[in-house]
């Protein structure tokens, strides 16, 4: 029986001695680990300052976010503020910078005849006509340099005031021709175009001008016989003509070359 407890006790302590070591072993191990941490650490810190002297930021660090410039505009803040409606369409017209200023602000105008809208409104629907030069141009005005409509017109019409055609002139009308394949009707439609861009009331002049340009055939033995006196009386017997006589024959008479395309 003494033998068997002297057994039990000394099983008792080598368990006990076994458990001590194991604790010396955990903390041994949590050592160890705790020193690998700190060199990992002290040797990221060698290696930062290894590939950046300077102790700039590394470029693989995080950078602040950081909101995107804003570009500045020529408009004032009062256009600037200004809500365009959703009813509102964009003119169907661009200016690249080497059109005549003159014709894109008289189309311009035309469009914005039909939808309406305030100052502000066309100042920055005119905006969106611009494209390429023009638009580099316009946002190197100075900021906040726009207030009016009618200012930024003056400016467009200045800057690209080379580019403006030459003014049309009465002579002019003595270079519309009536061309081959061109009907009476279309011809009459195309002189009278020019005869409104010109702005000429010179009756004789306009007249021997039409003289001049149509073709050969009935209707121009018609106006030699009995001269017209009026543009107007040109065009209501080159009505009463057509409605006789057609237009066939200005197709098979006509032998000027074919009018160049726009």
């Amino acid at each position: 029986m003494e033998q068997l407890m002297g057994m039990m006790q000394g099983l008792q302590e080598a368990m006990a001695a076994s458990k001590d070591e194991q604790d010396r072993m955990q903390e041994d191990l949590a050592a160890s680990q705790a020193r690998n941490e700190e060199l990992h650490r002290v040797n990221e810190e060698f290696c930062r300052g290894w590939r950046n002297p300077t102790g700039q930021r590394d470029v693989d660090e995080a950078e602040p976010f950081t909101p995107p410039r804003e570009l500045s505009t020529p408009f004032s803040q009062q256009i600037l503020e200004t809500v365009i409606p959703n009813t509102f369409t964009g003119p169907k017209v661009t200016f690249t910078g080497m059109e005549d200023p003159e014709a894109h602000l008289t189309a311009f105008h035309t469009q914005m005849m039909l939808v309406g809208g305030s100052d502000a409104v066309r100042c920055k629907l005119f905006m969106s006509t611009l494209t390429g030069m023009a638009m580099d141009w316009f946002i190197s005005l100075p900021e906040g340099h726009i207030t009016s409509f009618a200012q930024l017109s003056q400016l467009f019409r200045e800057q690209y005031l080379a580019n403006r055609a030459p003014p049309s002139v009465s002579y002019d009308l003595f270079d519309v021709k009536q061309y081959q394949g061109e009907t009476l009707k279309e011809y009459i439609n195309c002189f009278g175009a020019q005869v409104l861009k010109v702005g000429t009331k010179e009756e004789p002049m306009i007249v021997y001008a039409f003289r001049k340009g149509v073709c050969p055939g009935p209707f121009y033995e018609s106006i030699i016989r009995n001269r017209p006196k009026t543009f107007a009386e040109i065009r209501r017997r080159a009505v009463e003509h057509i409605a006789s006589e057609g237009e066939v024959y200005e197709k098979r008479m006509c032998v000027a070359p074919a009018r160049p395309r726009a």
